[in-house]
């Protein structure tokens, strides 16, 4: 089952096929998705007994879901020197970056991320996936985890669990891409090379606070919700959510190209929609959008000093190109470097950071001055 807000969020990063009622000069127009590869992957639980988090509860045991490709490698001194950490969007899972668009453009022979050459990591955040989260049971009582919490969560992992002491690689997408700048400030000498995708370096504020709460509100004015203790799917609600994402995750041109009539346009919306509420958790989702809301990076960008390579896109409605954060941000960072990707009709909006086409040469020239 795809995760409901990856789906919606970046739901512009693979062409879907329209559903059978779209007319036939829109289904002509899209083209077809590839297969995806079968990756040899490996899937493994961490579990952090005691887990404290930043609101002062705790859970007994915290469960920290992982998938895996490539092997370790150890140095002369016996340490791992080839591990690469990617992390995923809200609502996503590290398996997203199986992806033919994400995994068949780095991960084979040669490629940037060479599966033979790096050790690929893949978490599952804090409330998402295979992790700890709210649908696991505790509902509303879970506890209320924000984005210092998943840091420190995925650092365990690698530290702890897999017994890393430097990292090559961390790069993330989205709420991954955000984790990646608080990786930056707080470990940096925990990295070798550091590459968000689709970010902004401060505070969620102005209108991506705005359709985030609106999108929280939404659910919890549904009566069916009960206060998150539903029996069934407060629907109405997940309905208002499900809207604003993927108003959030939309790539105007593609999607003019890609759907040019009122029909072919109505018949995907209602379609995407209709599966992100069939794929959603209402409580998961709550805490999801919720999490994000200490993210605060902005005062402490002198604290990046490892070599990061910084990408955006212009199409990016979450993450407008008429904000100069990121170039003011790069200039009080030691070694970083900020690109912004155009809009055309083949860019995916906030979805191109999961498009690895459009900046895998950034990614390689990043290793390269990192080796």
């Amino acid at each position: 089952m795809i995760p409901a807000l990856l789906l919606l969020l970046a739901q512009a990063a693979a062409p879907a096929t329209p559903p059978p009622a779209t007319p036939p000069i829109a289904a002509a127009a899209v083209p077809r998705t590839p297969a995806a590869t079968r990756w040899p992957t490996r899937e493994a639980d961490y579990i952090i007994p005691g887990f404290r988090f930043r609101s002062g509860e705790t859970l007994p045991a915290l469960r920290v879901h992982y998938t895996t490709l490539g092997q370790p490698h150890r140095d002369a001194k016996g340490e791992i020197d080839n591990a690469v950490m990617v992390l995923h969007g809200t609502g996503g899972t590290g398996r997203q970056f199986l992806n033919p668009a994400f995994a068949d453009e780095l991960y084979g022979p040669g490629q940037p991320l060479d599966i033979t050459r790096y050790w690929i990591i893949l978490p599952d955040g804090i409330g998402h996936g295979g992790s700890s989260k709210p649908s696991d049971g505790l509902h509303m009582r879970f506890p209320a985890y924000d984005y210092d919490d998943m840091v420190e969560a995925q650092y365990r992992l690698l530290r702890d669990g897999l017994g890393i002491r430097r990292m090559r690689l961390v790069m993330g997408t989205s709420m991954g891409c955000m984790h990646s700048l608080m990786w930056g400030e707080a470990h940096a000498d925990f990295l070798r090379a550091l590459m968000p995708l689709a970010c902004e370096p401060v505070e969620i504020a102005g209108l991506n606070r705005m359709w985030r709460q609106l999108a929280i509100d939404g659910i919890k004015a549904d009566p069916a919700w009960q206060n998150g203790e539903y029996r069934t799917p407060p629907v109405q609600g997940l309905r208002t959510a499900a809207s604003l994402l993927f108003v959030a995750g939309a790539a105007p041109l593609y999607f003019q190209a890609q759907y040019p009539t009122r029909a072919a346009a109505e018949a995907f919306a209602r379609q995407r929609v209709a599966a992100s509420i069939a794929a959603t958790d209402a409580n998961d989702l709550i805490y999801q959008v919720d999490a994000s809301r200490s993210y605060a990076p902005w005062s402490r960008l002198e604290a990046v000093t490892v070599p990061t390579t910084w990408i955006n896109s212009a199409d990016d409605f979450i993450n407008p190109h008429n904000l100069d954060y990121p170039t003011r941000a790069v200039a009080r960072m030691k070694d970083a470097r900020f690109r912004l990707i155009p809009e055309t009709a083949d860019t995916r909006g906030h979805g191109t950071h999961t498009i690895a086409r459009f900046w895998k040469r950034d990614l390689a020239e990043l290793l390269d001055r990192t080796r």
